[in-house]
């Protein structure tokens, strides 16, 4: 089998210049026992064994080296697609190409009986001097590798999850209208917006015009208590409006009028409900002013 990189690389990369007269700043590779600039012909693996012992490696070694898994793909288990934590997957996709004609029929046979059930491949092979563990499903007729990162590999997520954090079950259900709100079949449609902008950048530079400056929009004032309840309802109309829907079924809950507060009381001690109203009155005349 042969691994073709499925994804290509769109990230902006910058070179390292020399902000005076833009002349490129370069690394140049040393040798530190002959000090002197080495070519890339000259340059090999070495691992460190123990502090100051280093043993140099060959590529011809890694390939020879009595690995299953050196020379194919060895398939070790069938397990159902939904069992694979995503956390798993490493990010790293490859299409899997047979090997000449000897390689077809297996191809085939493997790619077929995976289109007729749910179940996808785990196998191992060796790639880029380490063996990867990864998951292999079809798509569009032809087999598709994804590295999995080992058990080793995965920290436990469980010291991160907030501790004693209170949700009542009206703020679930209007999490649960905002899901179904924002429910797609096809995710297609989304750009990287910071390359575009990025690329609109350069342009600008190279014709030496201005950059295109931000637009500008009214910033809300820093250090407010958000309401959850009243920050999802919000969501939720957005969302709505987005897809042509009628918007006035967000607001799913009845909120009560807001009682007065006393000086000394903190936002953060009021209840959800009342807050929203407080803070949909706040904004009344902040429109005004920006209208005048």
């Amino acid at each position: 089998m042969k691994l073709l990189s499925a994804t290509e690389d769109r990230s902006v990369r910058f070179h390292q210049v020399h902000m005076e007269d833009l002349g490129r700043v370069r690394v140049r590779k040393y040798c530190e026992a002959e000090d002197r600039e080495v070519s890339a012909a000259e340059i090999g693996k070495g691992y460190e064994v123990s502090k100051d012992t280093l043993v140099a490696v060959t590529d011809e070694e890694l390939e020879q080296m009595p690995l299953p898994t050196a020379k194919a793909i060895e398939i070790v288990a069938f397990v159902p697609a939904a069992s694979i934590d995503p956390v798993r997957l490493s990010g790293d996709s490859y299409l899997v190409q047979y090997d000449g004609p000897v390689a077809a029929k297996p191809y085939a046979l493997i790619a077929r009986a995976l289109a007729r059930n749910t179940k996808v491949a785990v196998a191992k092979l060796a790639w880029h001097g380490r063996e990867r563990l990864v998951l292999l499903r079809v798509r569009d007729g032809a087999l598709v590798a994804h590295a999995l990162k080992w058990d080793d590999e995965v920290r436990a997520p469980s010291e991160l999850a907030p501790k004693e954090t209170k949700v009542t079950d009206s703020e679930i259900d209007e999490a649960l209208q905002l899901v179904d709100s924002m429910t797609t079949d096809d995710i297609s449609g989304y750009q990287d917006e910071y390359r575009k902008a990025l690329e609109a950048v350069f342009e600008a530079k190279a014709e030496g015009r201005q950059p295109p400056k931000p637009t500008e929009e009214a910033e809300e004032p820093g250090g407010k208590v958000v309401d959850l309840m009243a920050a999802l309802q919000e969501s939720v109309r957005k969302a709505q409006a987005s897809r042509g829907e009628d918007a006035g079924e967000a607001e799913v809950h009845e909120m009560p009028m807001a009682k007065k507060k006393t000086a000394g009381k903190t936002a953060g001690k009021a209840p959800a409900k009342k807050t929203a109203k407080k803070s949909a009155a706040a904004k009344k005349p902040a429109r005004r002013q920006r209208g005048a």
